[in-house]
């Protein structure tokens, strides 16, 4: 019995072989593709408005003068940033709003803030739902500027 199973291992061996000259290849992984909804949205603007695209503003206590607090957005070539005019009575500033790339056109908004002289600059995300940014307000007479909230974009491969 043993010299049969010992004659029966070459033809078992050959039996298992695959066809001679013809070797497979070890499949090729299947490219996932890589989508990035940010590249949706073109880096620049071809027009950009001159008018602001969100103010508000809110008359002062100052009874002799005609005085305002406000802020004022206004569009820049480049599609997510913003030039911010700020204005407290005598005081005014500039400074630049870059909002994040969510693969949408942006949709700034500005709403009132908790204090009296203050406003919260945000944008609309895709459900439409106010995502606040940043907070301008005043202290003692200075203007300031702080960030609420940070906002990332990225892109992964599932």
């Amino acid at each position: 019995m043993k010299r049969v199973l010992i004659a029966l291992i070459p033809f078992l061996v050959l039996a298992c072989e695959s066809a001679p000259g013809k070797k497979e290849e070890p499949a090729a992984p299947a490219t996932k593709e890589v989508v990035n909804p940010a590249e949706n949205v073109p880096s620049e603007r071809k027009e950009v408005k001159t008018e602001p695209v969100a103010s508000y503003r809110v008359k002062t206590d100052d009874p002799l003068n005609d005085f305002f607090f406000g802020v004022e957005l206004y569009e820049t070539k480049k599609t997510f940033h913003y030039l911010m005019k700020l204005e407290f009575e005598t005081i005014d500033g500039k400074d630049t709003l870059r909002l994040p790339n969510f693969g949408t056109m942006p949709e700034p908004v500005i709403k009132k803030g908790p204090e009296k002289f203050s406003a919260i600059i945000g944008f609309m995300d895709k459900d439409k739902q106010f995502r606040e940014y940043k907070k301008v307000y005043v202290v003692g007479n200075k203007l300031k500027v702080t960030a609420l909230k940070h906002y990332g974009v990225s892109t992964y491969q599932p």
